[in-house]
């Protein structure tokens, strides 16, 4: 449910064995007819790991490193004392049972703001280091309601629109993050001489 054509073409780069998974299928099927967004994550991030754990025995690996970053603990309630804002796939979200021997979480305590200036530092080019951040789970976050393969493809779209219109507008270097979000909330407006009613995002 994630956009990899810029991902797969950074690291199709490099001298790596890049392996692809499209598992959106599995994904559509576990999500269907779940609207809960705490429930949606809490499926996705066991989904996620199996996926995981099927590629890793197929190709010897034994460790899992995530990109997991501060905030993301921060809001999944890591803390005794911290509230739960929302559950990430990658922290809360996990199953308390994987295949992994351990997992590795080397930006886990660096906020965004610091994980970009540790690329600028290992030198990686420009479009990486200032790249919108992705969620985890996929465009399944910014879907409001039940996920279908109709509504990603749509909030995939706007969220390319949002992303070009801000770059020719020359704002993208001045915000931290900016994204598209399908709410399924029904709007009216005139079309001809008629009232139009139809959902916006």
């Amino acid at each position: 449910m994630a956009n990899r054509n810029s991902s797969e073409k950074f690291f199709g780069k490099m001298d790596m064995n890049l392996i692809i998974v499209d598992a959106k299928e599995r994904f559509y099927s576990k999500l269907k007819g779940i609207a809960d967004p705490e429930l949606k994550r809490k499926i996705i991030g066991e989904e996620f790991i199996k996926v995981f754990e099927e590629v890793a025995e197929k190709v010897g690996a034994e460790h899992l490193i995530q990109g997991t970053i501060y905030s993301d603990r921060i809001e999944s309630g890591f803390r005794r004392f911290s509230d739960k804002i929302k559950s990430h796939h990658n922290v809360a979200g996990l199953p308390l049972k994987m295949k992994f021997k351990e997992i590795i979480e080397p930006l886990r305590d660096l906020y965004k703001d610091e994980v970009r200036e540790v690329a600028k530092r290992l030198g990686l080019p420009r479009e990486i280091v200032s790249r919108q951040p992705f969620p985890g789970p996929g465009l399944a976050v910014r879907v409001i309601g039940e996920v279908t393969p109709k509504k990603v493809e749509i909030v995939r779209k706007a969220d390319k629109i949002v992303r070009e219109e801000m770059e020719s507008a020359g704002l993208h270097s001045g915000l931290w993050q900016y994204f598209a979000v399908l709410t399924g909330t029904l709007t009216t407006g005139v079309k001809g001489d008629a009232r139009d009613r139809h959902k916006s995002s």
